[in-house]
């Protein structure tokens, strides 16, 4: 039997014992912990990385969108003539004509001439018998009063006439004019020894030169109108009397300035601009806009006060997409306008 120091001698190593134990599972614990989860946070790393990298490859590289190439036309601004006129139209009469009277009444017995005969002043030209029923007369001769050509023939054979009816009408060879009615918002334009263009359908894309020879002292109370006369230069006789002309009576010229189309021009909130080649980079032209101050407009020709030179290069057509600095590709070159 053991005595009691015995006993309590090994309770106490039974007891340091366990708590060693207790002490060696509890660091081992900790310590297998840790590992664990070094080696979760290694895996979940490992996994992390590969998945960006992953999501990295799969992702497409973005690129940066090429620039708009717009493609446009081109020509050149015109250093020239630009005139302003009014368009009117008239019938072609000869300037001087005059009516032949008979000197009795009666009726036209004869006529010695036609349309578009040539007559010398005291030529007869018809003959008018005045008898009556149970007295006769000797016919009376008419004659021509002036030279010249017939261009009128009211008088027809057995026609009674009286000493007011116009038996002939005689050009005298004056040349020809051109009678044309302005209207009253119009006259302050006119003038004397203006230069005009005259055109006739007989002979289209020819045209002949005239000149403001007459003004009327009135204007016409029903139409508001002023009679302009307008003598033409009738070389070759082309033109005739009777014809229909379109009249160009020229009010204003300017010469020696610059002019541009029309629809080259563009007209937002209330500013005027064209766009202008920039090609300090030849490989990459750009448009350039540039303001311009501008004049009279004429038939789709706009006169350029400032703001664009001589044989200056800017965009004809493909204009209205553009802004200052956008990349253009020139496809073709449009012929400038004509100087005169």
């Amino acid at each position: 039997m053991e005595n009691k120091g015995e006993y309590n001698m090994k309770d106490t190593i039974r007891r340091r014992a366990a708590v060693a134990a207790v002490l060696l599972i509890t660091v081992f614990g900790f310590s297998g912990c840790d590992q664990i989860k070094a080696a979760y946070d290694k895996a979940k790393n490992k996994s992390g990385q590969s998945g960006s990298s992953q999501a990295a490859s799969a992702a497409p590289a973005v690129k940066a969108a090429p620039a708009t190439v717009y493609a446009v036309n081109t020509t050149t601004a015109v250093k020239g003539l630009i005139q302003d006129y009014l368009a009117l139209s008239g019938d072609i009469v000869s300037a001087s004509t005059v009516d032949t009277f008979s000197d009795a009444a009666g009726k036209v017995s004869k006529l010695y001439v036609t349309v578009g005969s040539r007559v010398r002043k005291g030529d007869p030209v018809a003959e008018v018998d005045p008898s009556r029923p149970g007295m006769e007369f000797v016919p009376s001769v008419v004659k021509a009063p002036v030279a010249g050509t017939v261009v009128a023939l009211p008088a027809q054979l057995g026609m009674t006439v009286n000493q007011a009816v116009s038996l002939a009408r005689i050009a005298s060879g004056g040349g020809l004019e051109i009678r044309v009615h302005v209207a009253e918002r119009f006259i302050s334009r006119i003038a004397l020894n203006q230069p005009c263009q005259v055109t006739v359908d007989a002979y289209p894309g020819e045209i002949f030169r005239g000149t403001v020879t007459e003004l009327s002292p009135t204007l016409d109370a029903a139409s508001r109108t002023m009679e302009t006369k307008v003598g033409v230069d009738n070389a070759g006789s082309k033109l005739k009397a009777g014809m229909f002309a379109k009249v160009r009576i020229i009010t204003e010229t300017k010469d020696n300035i610059v002019k541009i189309p029309l629809s080259a021009v563009i007209n937002r909130f209330g500013e005027q601009y064209v766009y202008v080649t920039d090609k300090t980079d030849p490989a990459a032209p750009v448009a350039r806009k540039r303001t311009i101050v501008p004049g009279i407009l004429i038939d789709g020709v706009q006169e350029v006060r400032q703001g664009l030179a001589p044989d200056e290069e800017f965009i004809i057509q493909g204009q209205s997409l553009l802004e200052d600095g956008s990349r253009i590709n020139i496809i073709d070159r449009v012929a400038p306008l004509r100087a005169r």
